[in-house]
């Protein structure tokens, strides 16, 4: 299908960031395919947009993923890889097949997207590849067993994939969300207690929201960014850069 717009690939997009993302990228024009395992969710959202076409499909899967592509239509101008999942636990309980899951998931998925994108967006004109990781990725958080790791995977990856494919005329840089009110981490924030701890610790004094993520997604893809490749963006309130601000000390003395 070729019939002016722009078309995204959105995975995960069938819930909390991943749906806000989908839902940003039809607000500035592009054409979305919502891929999400969850079928009824992926439709969900792509009947609320108005050019959008919803996809079910495993991101382990290369065939899904060749299918999803198909189902899209036409090339892809922008990917985002935003499908993840976590397996909380201490590291000496957490079981292999856990630990598998998330890589398999998270970083393995992520590639297979990726290449299968990029493959297309070099027979094409380019194009963006948008991957999220965390502030994890940075400073892991204990009893999140595998999710910190692949996540910092993620950040090399992406470097890597800007130095190869950037002279294909793709560009791929990551996102690292921090507190965000949104997806995996909404139950978590449901406790008022916590909510109140983690975005008080924010030098801006809130959690972040799914909105926030997906603006810097349209940023990312757009003509705006055209000589940002390998970078790797923290969208977390300055939270990873605040840890002398949470510890006591005396006021400065001249």
């Amino acid at each position: 299908m070729d019939n002016g717009m722009k078309n995204a690939l959105v995975t995960g997009g069938g819930a909390g960031i991943g749906a806000a993302i989908s839902k940003a990228l039809a607000d500035v024009g592009y054409r979305v395919g919502v891929m999400d395992i969850n079928a009824d969710n992926a439709r969900a959202v792509a009947e609320g947009l108005p050019e959008a076409v919803a996809v079910a499909g495993d991101v382990t899967s290369k065939e899904a993923v060749d299918a999803a592509f198909e189902t899209l239509g036409a090339p892809p101008d922008l990917v985002v890889n935003n499908a993840g999942i976590v397996r909380f636990g201490p590291l000496n309980e957490l079981s292999l097949a856990d630990f598998r899951a998330v890589v398999d998931v998270n970083l393995i998925g992520c590639f297979v997207v990726a290449q299968a994108a990029a493959r297309r967006m070099a027979a094409n004109v380019g194009g963006v590849i948008i991957n999220l990781t965390s502030v994890n990725a940075i400073n892991p958080a204990p009893n999140v067993g595998a999710y910190a790791a692949t996540k910092a995977a993620i950040a090399n990856l992406t470097q890597q994939m800007a130095i190869e494919w950037g002279p294909l005329g793709i560009r791929v840089n990551a996102i690292a969300p921090g507190f965000i009110d949104a997806g995996m981490s909404a139950p978590f924030f449901e406790d008022p207690g916590v909510r109140a701890v983690r975005g008080g610790g924010v030098p801006l004094k809130r959690l972040g929201l799914a909105e926030d993520i997906a603006n810097a997604v349209v940023y990312l893809a757009s003509d705006a960014a055209s000589y940002v490749n390998g970078h790797q963006l923290v969208v977390d309130g300055g939270v990873i850069n605040s840890v002398l601000a949470q510890l006591p000390r005396e006021p400065a003395k001249d």
